[in-house]
């Protein structure tokens, strides 16, 4: 798992910090074996913004508009709850298509 410096300084103070749990799921890991569904996910998310962050961006472009829809619509915890099946299905395609535009 990926750290930023804030998130290390946390896990320094609080050895038992997570943000892989949901309060509701109780120790049950929202990404240990989940990696089919959240993969696409954390991909597209980094695609998109190591293309459109820090630059000098046309926010009306379809380019960017297109994508940006696709990464918040694929920013859901829904497509991991179900696991597999359709919802897991809609939710790779999701991402799919959004890295078509920022390609």
């Amino acid at each position: 798992m990926w750290q930023t410096e804030p998130l290390k300084k946390v896990r320094r103070r609080d050895p038992n910090f997570h943000l892989d749990r949901g309060s509701w799921t109780n120790d049950i890991s929202w990404v240990k074996n989940y990696e089919s569904v959240l993969d696409p996910m954390k991909k597209l998310s980094s695609l998109f913004h190591r293309k459109f962050d820090g630059k000098e961006v046309d926010r009306h472009s379809q380019e960017y508009r297109q994508a940006l829809v696709y990464v918040l619509l694929s920013q859901t915890s829904c497509y991991r709850y179900w696991g597999e099946g359709i919802w897991t299905d809609y939710g790779k395609e999701i991402c799919r298509r959004g890295m078509e535009y920022i390609k």
